[in-house]
């Protein structure tokens, strides 16, 4: 299977992460795959990426399928390689788009929240669960998209954003129906062409509220704390503990 489907005409590289059977969670193969395709649409002189995920969900976060068989150094490496990521796309030399439909959770909320235009559809959610189990990834993005009051309620809370309300505190700058999607993609594309990707490139330095360093060294010390898989697995237990607990 292609993890990562591409499609690129008039300018325009779509970036379709391809594991719905696992809500396009992101695992090393795929994070790996998806810096691949960004390369190689930057360098075919793509000057907008869209990033679309395939199914039901846009990305559910990290892919925790294999959680047993991981240590926390593997689980260390997998945040890392995700930020490394991150950051790539938020200070990239083109206009960036997301789209996303159901369930943008964890770390796949962050690739949402990286991107320059953040289109929700009717019903997406938007959750950020990481200071659950104590990890701090993509918190100054965040601020910077939804203020730091927001940020921290939203982060503390465990709050989630749907929809409307993700318009409403500036995380989607958008809400649109798969019909109004094509032609907010077409006008999006047509501003990308204006601009010269150094000086887009520029524009992002001096724009984006972001200290790449700092977020780096906040994710390791926290993810470096003894226990993150052991943190996790009580946090999955207590999520799956709450939902049988509602079901009753």
């Amino acid at each position: 299977m292609t993890l990562v489907q591409v499609e690129q005409a008039g300018g325009v590289a779509t970036l379709r992460l391809n594991r719905p059977e696992r809500g396009n969670a992101l695992g090393l193969e795929l994070v790996a795959a998806l810096e691949a395709a960004v390369t190689a649409a930057l360098a075919e002189g793509a000057r907008c990426l869209v990033l679309r995920g395939a199914g039901k969900h846009f990305c559910t976060g990290f892919d925790l399928s294999d959680l047993e068989a991981l240590s926390d150094g593997d689980l260390l490496l997998r945040v890392v390689r995700i930020e490394q990521l991150l950051q790539r796309l938020h200070a990239a030399p083109v206009v960036t788009v997301a789209v996303g439909q159901g369930r943008s959770f964890g770390a796949g909320a962050d690739l949402f929240a990286v991107c320059d235009h953040r289109i929700a559809q009717a019903g997406a959610s938007f959750a950020f669960p990481g200071p659950a189990f104590g990890l701090v990834l993509g918190t100054a993005r965040l601020a910077a998209r939804i203020g730091a009051g927001r940020a921290r309620a939203v982060l503390l809370g465990g709050e989630t954003l749907v929809d409307q309300a993700a318009l409403e505190a500036g995380l989607a700058t958008a809400v649109l129906t798969e019909v109004e999607l094509p032609e907010a993609l077409t006008r999006i594309a047509a501003t990308a062409s204006r601009l010269a990707p150094e000086t887009v490139a520029l524009l992002h330095a001096r724009t984006r509220a972001a200290d790449d360093d700092a977020d780096l060294a906040a994710l390791v010390r926290s993810a470096a704390r003894p226990g993150l898989k052991q943190r996790i697995l009580d946090y999955r237990a207590a999520v799956a503990a709450q939902r049988q607990g509602g079901a009753g």
